[in-house]
Parts: structure tokens; sequence; C-alpha cells
């Protein structure tokens, strides 16, 4: 009976778990249908961190629905940018490692976001834990960036993000989150695993 009634306050939770599940295994396969699927859980997820008061997490489910939109048009329509190096204009985009100069813009991006939510947070809303959901907000924006353009090191930020956004629901006691967290996590190790056969394989 506690089990049921459990599950009944939870129910729109649960199902945010389980599609988010579906989510990470369909990004693991490269399979475009893990857009719309996102694009289910991340409205799923807005109701969820609402009624946990983590705002900059509800926030970042808005920027989820709006970057799944561009990955799936992006990953249909190809790579459209200029041929450089081994790279061809037009192709199907395939994984890529994340060149330097890149990596530089996204993680200056990284800071200003951290700084600007972390102090939006902690001076105009009431959530407990303005630096934690910050933190984990902004690295998550540029992880999922990164995976829109198919990017291999998306999935060490993915690592990050998904520990640290696993204690943080634990003191939130989101626990059907928590567990969909620790999944995440180590399905983000298989995902490098198996991008980085793909990258062998583009470059026999």
């Amino acid at each position: 009976m506690i089990v049921s009634d459990w599950i009944s306050n939870n129910y729109i939770e649960l199902f945010g778990a389980v599609t988010g599940i579906l989510y990470v295994f369909l990004e693991i396969r490269q399979n475009i249908w893990l857009w719309p699927v996102g694009i289910i859980t991340s409205a799923v997820y807005i109701w969820v961190f609402f009624t946990g008061k983590l705002y900059a997490d509800m926030g970042l489910q808005g920027y989820y629905l709006v970057i799944s939109m561009m990955g799936w048009y992006w990953w249909i329509k190809g790579d459209r940018r200029p041929a450089t190096g081994n790279r061809q204009s037009g192709k199907k985009l395939k994984v890529t490692r994340l060149p330097l100069n890149t990596g530089i813009i996204l993680a200056v991006v990284f800071l200003l976001l951290f700084f600007i939510m972390c102090v939006t947070l902690d001076r105009l809303t009431d959530s407990p834990v303005p630096a934690w959901d910050s933190f984990i907000t902004s690295l998550s924006i540029i992880a999922t960036w990164m995976l829109a353009r198919k990017i291999y090191e998306h999935w060490f930020l993915w690592i990050v993000v998904n520990i640290a956004a696993a204690t943080l629901f634990f003191t939130r006691e989101l626990y059907p989150t928590v567990i969909l967290y620790i999944v995440y996590c180590v399905m983000s190790f298989a995902g490098l695993v198996e991008w980085k056969k793909s990258i062998n394989k583009q470059n026999r």
C-alpha cells in the first residue's frame, strides 16, 4: 500500500526517469530518435524541478527543448559547414574530437554562465543550493551543445554532471531522479566506449 501510494504521488517523476534512460540509450547508439524522446523528458522535468525549487535546472529543461530541436535538425541535415581537414561538407554528421579553440570558447562560456546563474539564484530566488544548481546547469548546457554537434568529449562532461546531480537530488529527496542520474553516469562510460569505436571506424 505504501509503495502504491508513493508511485501514485511520484508517477510524473518516474515517467521522466524512464524516458531519460531511454534518451541516453539512444544517445549511446547515435540514434536520431533520442531528440524527440529528449523533448518529452525535458517537458516532464520542467514540472519536476519546479516543484523541487531547482529553478536553474528547470530553466535548463527549457534550453533542452530548444537544443533538442536544433540537434534533431543538425543530425538530419548532416554537416553543412565548409569542408576543412578530413571533414567533408554535406556528409552525415560524424563523431569528432573537440578542437582546442572550441574548447577554450566553451570553457569561457561555462564560467560566464555559472557566475551569472549563481548570482541570480542567490539574490533573486529561494533556491537552497544556488552554486550546485548553477554548476550542474552551466555544464549541462555546454555538454548538450557538444552532443548536438556530435563532439566525443561531451561524455566526460556528462560524467561530472551526473555525479554532481545525483548528490544534489539526493539532498532534495528526489530519489527516482537520483537513481536516474546514477544510471546516466554508468551509461556515460558506455557512451565513451561506443563513440570511441565510431571515431576509430571513421579513421580507418
